[in-house]
């Protein structure tokens, strides 16, 4: 096919347009092909501060699109993808270190998610961490979110541990392989380790909160999960290469998005730090990105061999915009707008919970975006996790989401908090206490004397928690079991067991 440059360049200036136009925070929008930059536009500001504009040739952070990188390292050092961590980390304990590399990166390894699980202990994600506090944490776990291969849970524990395996075998620290990975290519990649090292150029992340922005902070180290830092241009450049299989790129495509399977046969989406997915009759390939204060989403049709990076200081979404100048690119329509049932959903039993509105859809607090999937149904926009719904009335919906099937009934507007809910609950493993009041809030661990949260009740001894640190929500259930005990879980980690105390 022949790309469609002109509409796709128009729709990207756009873009970028309104960023300048609004003066706040910008970002860059770059299309490429296999032999390179075609197009780069950008607008706004790098510096809110300093008047400075954002070009695209301003260092950004990449966020979770980082995570190819280090799987292009592993498989070029010749890793076993089905070898357990433990082979190369003995300290982990026994759920975490039976789990393999390949499912630790695919992330259907059922590894808690390190930010998360933090959070449900009260230790917010501006809390500075270094990389070895973060994995005595993980080296505590005492069991996996699920088996290992049943579901799709977005987690970036996987690649903090397999960063670690990949400087065992180096013995040499990650940000050495990224500078070098990179510089065959002529591009300038870093990988800072925690936001205070000064990274020359580092555009600042903006949060809105109501009509203000105010500057992104992230307390914990950085890692290969989404520590890298490079301008749109660099990044637009290393996609280049991947789709041509250019240089230290030969090949890689083909290997990072190989199909990878459930425990049961069944395909996920989620490759090797890449999303696969379509768009009209083109197979597309991409990932996201997000930081506090920054979002990003990078996309690629490896048929026609193109493809859209969009880099942005603004924590704003950023596939749609993405998606829409892929779109123009191929020549293909948008897909049809979804027409969800608004409101929240539960299972029958266990943490598991939807809220829809009409086109998105967040489970457990992990956000997607929805659209019609033409057979009457919906489905995600899969920038992390992969969902496929269908609607049995108003009030029920039903289908695969991270490969398991789920379904979930509406919430009954006048659901009351289970009184066996009602208590002081401490997890005598890791020695996090919550307690649960008659009001219908509960006091969550939080640095300085706790924080309340204002429950939402479930059926079925359930509640919602309501946990908010500047752009970041967090909502883990709260649920009885049938021992007895109050176990908190989120989509990202789901470890806390909690007992009744007193």
């Amino acid at each position: 096919m022949t790309a469609n440059w002109t509409p796709a360049a128009a729709r990207a200036a756009a873009i970028a347009a309104g960023w300048q136009r609004e003066a706040g925070p910008g970002g860059a929008v770059v299309l490429f092909d296999r032999d390179g930059v075609r197009e780069a536009f950008a607008g706004g500001l790098a510096s809110v501060e300093h008047g400075l504009p954002f070009t695209p040739q301003t260092a950004n952070r990449f966020a979770s699109i980082s995570k190819h990188v280090l799987a292009v390292a592993l498989l070029r050092e010749g890793m076993p993808l089905d070898a357990p961590l433990g082979r190369w980390l003995p300290e982990l304990p026994a759920p975490l270190a039976g789990v393999e590399l390949g499912r630790a990166l695919d992330m259907t390894g059922g590894l808690p998610d390190m930010m998360e699980a933090f959070w449900q202990q009260g230790v917010p994600f501006t809390a500075t961490l270094s990389a070895d506090e973060i994995h005595a944490l993980a080296c505590r776990f005492p069991s996996l979110s699920a088996p290992p291969g049943t579901e799709m849970a977005y987690s970036n524990t996987g690649w903090r541990l397999a960063q670690r395996v990949l400087e065992t075998v180096t013995g040499r620290p990650y940000g050495e392989t990224v500078a070098a990975l990179s510089g065959e290519l002529g591009l300038a990649f870093r990988l800072p380790y925690d936001s205070a090292e000064i990274v020359p150029g580092l555009a600042t992340g903006y949060w809105r909160d109501g009509a203000r922005w105010r500057r992104g902070h992230y307390g914990f180290h950085f890692s290969a999960s989404g520590g890298i830092a490079g301008s749109a241009a660099d990044l637009a450049g290393w996609f280049s290469a991947l789709l041509a299989g250019r240089g230290a790129l030969s090949g890689m495509l083909e290997r990072l998005t190989a199909p990878r399977r459930f425990a049961d046969g069944g395909e996920s989406v989620y490759r090797l730090g890449l999303v696969c997915s379509r768009l009209g009759g083109f197979d597309v390939v991409g990932h996201g990105g997000s930081l506090t204060g920054y979002r990003n989403h990078v996309l690629t049709a490896p048929g026609p061999g193109v493809g859209v990076v969009v880099l942005s200081n603004r924590e704003e979404e950023a596939l749609w915009p993405a998606l829409t100048v892929l779109a123009a690119l191929l020549g293909e329509p948008l897909p049809a707008a979804a027409e969800a049932p608004a409101g929240l959903f539960a299972s029958e039993e266990g943490p598991f919970w939807a809220e829809l509105t009409p086109d998105s859809i967040s489970f457990m607090g992990g956000y997607e975006r929805l659209v019609a999937d033409g057979a009457g149904g919906l489905r995600s926009l899969p920038a992390y996790l992969d969902i496929r719904l269908r609607r049995d009335g108003e009030d029920r919906l039903a289908g695969l989401i991270g490969g398991v099937r789920r379904a979930l009934r509406r919430v009954p507007a006048d659901t009351r908090l289970d009184a066996r809910l009602l208590g002081h609950w401490r997890d005598p493993h890791f020695g996090t206490e919550i307690a649960i009041r008659p009001d219908g809030t509960a006091l969550w661990p939080w640095p300085a004397g706790g924080k309340a949260t204002r429950l939402t009740p479930l059926p079925g001894a359930r509640a919602l928690a309501d946990l908010t640190h500047g752009p970041w929500r967090a909502r883990p259930c709260l649920w009885l079991d049938g021992e007895d005990r109050l176990r908190v879980a989120g989509h990202r980690a789901r470890v806390l067991r909690l007992e009744r105390a007193g």
